[in-house]
């Protein structure tokens, strides 16, 4: 499974968009859960935070649970310049 790297964190905005739909971290990972993703509280918590990579998939099923655009997770955010090399 590929991840994506947070050198950025898309955390808080995903973190904004759960709470603008009422949602706690605890309601994230039971849907998620029950979409076949075992997740913890504390692992949903870190995506928010920005301390842990994130999975594709995880970001699919996250966008599908809050119904936003892929736009949404990137508000705000300019191109890190001084990122590593591939």
């Amino acid at each position: 499974m590929d991840k994506l790297k947070q050198d950025l964190s898309i955390g808080k905005n995903i973190q904004k968009l759960r709470k603008a739909r009422n949602l706690s971290q605890k309601d994230m990972t039971i849907r998620m859960n029950l979409q076949g993703r075992m997740i913890s509280i504390s692992g949903y918590a870190h995506i928010e935070q920005g301390r842990q990579n994130l999975y594709v998939s995880d970001l699919i099923m996250i966008q599908e649970i809050l119904g936003v655009p892929y736009e949404a997770f990137f508000e705000g955010l300019t191109p890190n310049k001084d990122a590593p090399d591939i």
